[in-house]
This record gives C-alpha cells, structure tokens and sequence, in this order.
C-alpha cells in the first residue's frame, strides 16, 4: 500500500487541520512520548497552542503484557481496572510489583524530558491526547484514564491514523476521538509512513524547549 504521510512533521500538519476548531483557545496539546510528541509539536504550533507531554506506563498482566491492568502517570496518579483485576485473579502484591517497576521507568522519562521545568496543570482544562498512530488502543485508553485522575474536565484523543475499532474502544473514555484516517486493517503504524525514524529522547527534548519557548508561562485555561 501506498504510505498516507512522508514523516511526522507532515502527519501532524494535516492533523492540526481536523482539529481547527480549538485554535487559539485554551486547550492543552499533550504528545506520548517519543513519536507522538512530533506530531503533538506541529498540532500546538499550528493552533498556536500550549505543548506538553503526557507520561503514562500501561501495566500489564503479567501473563499477557498487552492486556492492560492498569495504567499510572506522573505525580502518583494510579489508575487500576477492576474487571482485568479481578478476571486475571491479580493479588495486590503482584500489582505493587508490577507498577513499582514502571513507576522506576516513568520517572526516569520525567526527569530526562522535563529537565526541571514544571508539567503544565491538565485540571479543569481541554486536553488533546496526540499519538503518531493508534493501533490496539491500550496507551491512548491509560492516557485519557491518567488525563482524567488528573482533573482533566475535557479530554480528545488525536492521531493520524487510527484503527477504526480502536475509534469505538476509546469512545468510552475520550470525549472526542479524531483521526486523518480510520482504516479497518491498520496493521503496524509505522507502514502509514515513509519515514518513520526512531524518534529519541533528545528530539522529545529540544522539542518541548522550543514550545516552552515560544509561548512563556503557558497554563490551561478551565
């Protein structure tokens, strides 16, 4: 098949345009790191918007690590679902371990990215989740869980491609799912593109410094 985008760069671009309608208002872009901050950066520029990033860690079951137990943030945010809980038969125990270990990598993340810089309030605000491309849905669903347990009062998730069954599973935690495209058969995200690098930590970094430098002193606005 024929790649719908050339890179990130030009991905998010066609994004911002799907998402015109909260241009200049007070609307917070947040990008999961790595690559969906890329496209996160383009959609904040180009609505002249407030960039930050969201950092969550899915847990897991141990059994099956893409069946999500849980989900946690920064700042201690933990969010855990009960049905998963309670069909896996997950003891407390194996679920201290389990988010002790992500916990461990999520805060490494935070310090490597944020570099000091304070995380921008999500309470009261309208939050647009971006990915690169949402294939099963498990991290946008534990990022729009962690946007909520941190007071988000309005939350869209935003991506360039999405899996169509994957628009319908986040409907029940996003109040807006948005897409450039929704196909049936996705498959793998990076197949969307021409190029699709790696992209790494120092990139997540320069990123985020130059929005925070292009709009000082940004916070959401209820």
């Amino acid at each position: 098949m024929m790649a719908e985008f050339l890179d990130r760069g030009e991905a998010g671009r066609r994004l911002a345009g799907e998402l015109d309608a909260w241009r200049g208002g007070g609307a917070l872009v947040v990008g999961l790191p790595r690559g969906g901050v890329e496209v996160a950066f383009e959609v904040a520029s180009l609505l002249d918007l407030a960039l930050d990033v969201l950092i969550v860690r899915k847990l897991g079951v141990p059994s099956q690590p893409e069946l999500a137990m849980g989900a946690i943030g920064e700042h201690g945010v933990v969010v855990r679902d009960e049905l998963v809980l309670a069909g896996a038969a997950i003891s407390p125990e194996t679920f201290e371990r389990v988010e002790a270990r992500e916990r461990a990598q999520l805060e490494t993340r935070e310090q490597r990215y944020r570099l000091g810089a304070p995380r921008l309030s999500l309470a009261g605000g309208v939050i647009i989740i971006v990915d690169d491309g949402v294939a099963t849905g498990s991290t946008a669903r534990a990022a729009c869980q962690v946007a909520r347990a941190r007071g988000a009062r309005e939350v869209i998730v935003a991506a360039p491609v999405i899996a169509a069954q994957s628009i319908e599973l986040l409907a029940s935690v996003a109040d807006q799912v948005i897409a450039v495209s929704a196909p049936r058969d996705l498959g793998a995200v990076g197949q969307w593109y021409q190029h699709f690098e790696a992209t790494s930590d120092d990139d997540v970094v320069e990123l985020l410094d130059r929005a925070r430098r292009r709009r000082p002193g940004s916070t959401v606005n209820p």
